[in-house]
């Protein structure tokens, strides 16, 4: 049903860079028709402009009445894009939001506050259809667009429903930015390996290969997370060891973690503001 209203209606998408194009590529696969999207983007990718040959609109206008309008550009280029979708302001049009940083507030300064708005926070792993999305509606929203939200953002990944808006920043310190902390934990690995001797380029196969096994691991598996490292653990061995000194209540990874997603935290706030 969702992609039979989009199709009749279309879809528009603001800023089509990594994460539009993501969700774009994951709506194509599951059945909408290049001709329902129209795609707004001063810097088109070779992918996106290639889909204008079967029927894809890229920088020309709007469909009268679209479905669902996608904002998906940088915070910093929200100031020039938001008017060009100014006009769909209290229609029956659905605004998802895929921009970090923005509240819901600031949409609604644009589009009213009767406007039917839903936020949301992806990561970048759904550009592998293994992303994560959270979601939080406006008063005007109802069930039928948090669901609607909900089965486009499935299309790259998991979704979830928040309570409330300021958890949007917890949730952007811990998934939104944390698959940076999980490449830069892939590097900090090479590097140890290295410095015992290791050669660079089997260090980093090493440590890449161990960190996206493990990821998986913790993907299918049935267990807490506590549980599976309990199982890679012998007491008295080298597991053991290490855990030792990343598990430090001062220095090891809680701590650290704790202040870096703070840090992530308290930015997003203070750009939201």
């Amino acid at each position: 049903m969702t992609l039979e209203k989009i199709n009749s209606r279309g879809i528009v998408i603001l800023g089509c860079g990594k994460m539009g194009s993501a969700m774009l590529e994951g709506w194509l696969g599951r059945g909408l028709a290049p001709s329902a999207a129209w795609v707004v983007d001063p810097n088109p990718s070779d992918w996106v402009k290639g889909l204008q040959a079967n029927g894809l609109h890229l920088n020309e206008g709007m469909p009268e009445l679209p479905a669902v309008v996608l904002i998906a550009v940088k915070p910093q280029m929200m100031g020039a894009a938001l008017p060009q979708i100014a006009g769909f302001a209290g229609k029956d049009v659905l605004v998802l939001t895929v921009a970090a940083g923005t509240t819901i507030a600031t949409y609604e300064q644009v589009f009213g506050a009767k406007t039917r708005i839903v936020r949301s926070m992806p990561n970048t792993p759904a550009a592998v259809g293994r992303g994560i999305t959270a979601i939080i509606g406006n008063s005007a929203s109802g069930e039928e667009d948090l669901a609607l939200a909900e089965e486009l953002l499935s299309a790259v990944g998991q979704v979830v429903r928040l309570q409330d808006e300021h958890q949007m920043d917890a949730v952007t310190a811990v998934s939104g930015s944390g698959p940076a902390y999980v490449f830069h934990l892939i590097e900090a690995l090479a590097a140890a390996g290295e410095a015992e001797g290791l050669p660079s380029d089997l260090s980093m196969k090493l440590a890449r290969a161990t960190v996206t096994g493990a990821g998986e691991l913790a993907h299918q598996a049935p267990e807490a997370a506590s549980q599976l490292r309990i199982n890679v653990t012998s007491p008295g061995g080298t597991t053991a060891a290490a855990l030792t000194v990343l598990m430090d209540p001062e220095t090891g990874f809680p701590a650290l973690l704790r202040r870096a997603v703070k840090a992530a935290a308290d930015r997003g706030r203070e750009l939201g503001k």
